[in-house]
């Protein structure tokens, strides 16, 4: 049964589908074949004498990607951090001023509908689009998605969830087949997809890829069974853009709206009609749907736009600003070099990629922004004469600075997946500075994981600090001289070498990676099937399960203090089915000498189960702020469901009786406290 829904929209289901009803009966056959195919490459069809609009949608998850052939009412929008960025602050709050901001400046662009947030989970580090998702793990990605979901709607905005199902790899994503059994889906790929649609998500977005050997959006065992009845949705579906092949197809998957369009429903539909292969009255489910979501979210009613919001820029780039605070990840720090305070030194480097350039993701989810703050000029503010930038430092340059800067990174797109090591060229640029000058801080620019092995441990310091929207270098320079704590932590592993990953042979054997969108559109490629074997050991829950040590494990980061963990309790030490709930309190201190923020974790292991379970699962967290001395409990809350696993035989989720251990720390592999409790 569908769970009930977090945001109600202005007009209701039953209302809508009414009013959608005495629509539809007014339409022609030829309106209803134009209304189930898009417009114009980015809107919904309009009938204006029927008082249905036009709709335009626009990507993405991490700003408005302004087209400007469109003739939109707005000539700028914000680049807020990346998603990925947004999933490392580990702050469900800030991702709904986030996404508010995203959806108020939907509504000054007249974007009826975000095409995004991008909800997929980072199975392998090489994916070009990791950078528009949330990370590797199911439980930290839902808690993101579901408020960055209702911060969308609050603005009368409707977002989108995409790719449905297992995007997890854009190398000839067309061509290629996610091959994953049931509990797989149900426990790592379908969380945060769940999160959004109980939180109100009135769109889903299907993916390129197949899905268990048929495309995704033309899958009825994709859309109609796993999407509508065993999730319960009961709004839009549209596909991505030129991602299907098949007309009858289409209209019996569940599918409802055709993108771009004009391509396949448009045009094969009445050739369908007329042979018998479809009926009218399936033609009527897809336009019911479509005017169904139209309707209730009051797009029928009101006028999309509204320039009171561009007002608010102002804001939203604070709430980047913000963003980009609280995801920076500290990866290392050794002899605490960092921060670098004002005056410490008197000769300060920066050299690299990303000087004079702002580093961000491409494709559909790149977002230009406007007032950008490059790095040589956030951080020439705070440290002044002492910084020198060099494109090309001389040896005699890296050994004689007091500390070297060093900006490196990668340019992750959609449409192509990327190495995980960094080019040669570079690898062998940051060798050389850390071993010239052994106080060499290096600065990382990228959507996921990269290779660090040969100098993670050679270098001074390495901060990520992803693509940091148009002002995050300013977070980045206040980070570096110390006006701001870094408090981010990693919401991925990144792993010592590709093979350890779990995702490593996605490749077929001999095939290279490429760059470029031609290979992409390639539909002469035999399907390249991909096996899921590691089934629910996605991230952590591989390293740990394969006992590989990573380079930096799920949940790291450092800041400039340190924490205490004590005085675990849980009330009560049994948890009774089906509908009891257990709280757990704990007291973190700051033991150390600045004020920072701490991400206090929970995972759950369960210690005798019937079938195979991750030696750990994240099922709880918190930020607390703390200051120099000062200690505060705090609490999560736990109930059945974050002890179940999905059972195939009963297609349902099952708390299983026994003993269960719970883990708190810093991440994953830092684990303070432990104590029992049964169920």
């Amino acid at each position: 049964m569908p769970t009930e829904p977090s945001f109600r929209p202005p007009v209701s289901f039953e209302d809508a589908t009414t009013r959608a009803d005495a629509l539809l009966a007014k339409l022609s056959l030829d309106e209803k074949h134009q209304l189930i195919s898009g417009h114009r490459g980015f809107f919904t069809k309009g009938f204006p004498h029927h008082g249905i609009p036009e709709l335009l949608m626009s990507d993405a998850s991490g700003g408005v990607n302004l087209r400007r052939n469109l003739g939109l009412p707005l000539d700028r929008s914000v680049a807020f951090p990346a998603p990925i960025a947004l999933a490392a602050t580990w702050n469900p709050a800030l991702a709904a001023r986030y996404a508010r901001a995203i959806g108020e400046e939907c509504r000054a662009a007249n974007v009826a509908i975000l095409l995004g947030p991008g909800v997929n989970i980072y199975r392998h580090s090489q994916c070009g689009r990791n950078f528009e998702y949330f990370g590797e793990d199911p439980f930290l990605a839902a808690q993101i998605t579901e408020r960055y979901v209702l911060g969308v709607l609050e603005t009368g905005t409707i977002p989108t969830l995409k790719h449905f199902l297992a995007n997890n790899t854009d190398h000839h994503r067309r061509t290629s087949d996610s091959a994953l059994d049931e509990r797989t889906m149900h426990e790592i790929y379908l969380p945060a997809f769940k999160a959004g649609i109980d939180a109100g998500a009135m769109a889903v977005m299907t993916a390129y890829n197949q899905v268990n050997g048929e495309w995704a959006g033309q899958s009825r065992a994709v859309i109609e069974k796993l999407l509508r009845e065993t999730l319960g949705y009961q709004w839009l579906v549209m596909t991505d853009w030129w991602s299907v092949f098949d007309a009858e197809k289409i209209i019996a998957s569940g599918q409802d709206l055709e993108m771009p369009g004009e391509k396949f429903l448009q045009a094969d539909t009445p050739r369908l009609l007329k042979t018998g292969r479809v009926t009218e009255a399936q033609i009527d489910r897809l336009v019911r749907s479509i005017l169904r979501t139209q309707i209730a979210m009051g797009l029928h009613d009101r006028p999309v736009h509204e320039p009171y919001y561009a007002e608010r820029f102002p804001e939203h780039e604070q709430v980047a600003l913000q963003t980009a605070r609280e995801s920076i990840v500290l990866l290392t720090n050794r002899d605490a070099i960092l921060p670098l305070r004002r005056g410490s030194a008197k000769k300060i480097l920066l050299t690299g990629l990303f000087t004079d350039t702002l580093a961000r993701g491409g494709g559909s989810a790149e977002v230009e922004g406007y007032n950008h703050v490059q790095l040589r000029d956030a951080l020439t503010a705070v440290y002044g004469d002492a910084l020198t930038v060099l494109e090309n430092p001389t040896d005699a340059d890296l050994r004689s600075a007091d500390a070297v800067f060093l900006s490196t990174g990668t340019h992750d797109s959609e449409g192509w997946d990327r190495p995980f090591a960094l080019p040669d060229a570079e690898e062998q640029r940051i060798l050389r500075a850390v071993s010239l000058n052994p106080r060499t801080i290096v600065l990382v620019n990228t959507g996921s994981g990269i290779r660090m092995t040969a100098w993670a441990d050679r270098a001074a310091a390495i901060v990520y600090a992803w693509y940091p929207g148009q002002n995050g270098n300013r977070a980045l320079a206040e980070i570096l001289c110390g006006d701001t704590a870094p408090s981010g932590k990693l919401p991925f592993t990144i792993e010592r070498e590709f093979t350890d990953s779990p995702g490593a042979n996605y490749l077929p054997p001999g095939e290279q990676l490429y760059t470029g969108w031609d290979p992409d559109n390639d539909m002469s490629r035999p399907i390249n099937r991909i096996p899921y074997t590691e089934g629910i050991l996605v991230g952590y829950r591989w390293y740990e399960a394969k006992k590989i040590a990573p380079l930096f494990p799920f949940g790291h980061g450092l800041t400039y203090t340190t924490f205490e963990y004590s005085q675990l309790s849980i009330t009560p030490d049994k948890l009774r089915l089906p509908d009891g709930r257990i709280s757990i309190e704990f007291t973190v201190t700051n033991t150390g000498p600045v004020a920072a923020t701490e991400v206090a974790q929970l995972y759950l292991s369960a210690l005798s189960p019937s079938v195979p379970r991750a030696s750990k699962e994240l099922r709880g967290f918190t930020r607390l702020t703390l200051q120099p001395g000062e200690s505060r409990i705090a609490r999560i809350r736990l109930v059945p469901k974050d002890f179940s696993f999905w059972d195939v035989t009963t297609h349902t989720w099952k708390a299983e009786p026994g003993p269960y251990k719970i883990l708190i720390g810093g991440s994953s592999a830092q684990i303070a406290l432990e104590s029992s409790v049964s169920l």
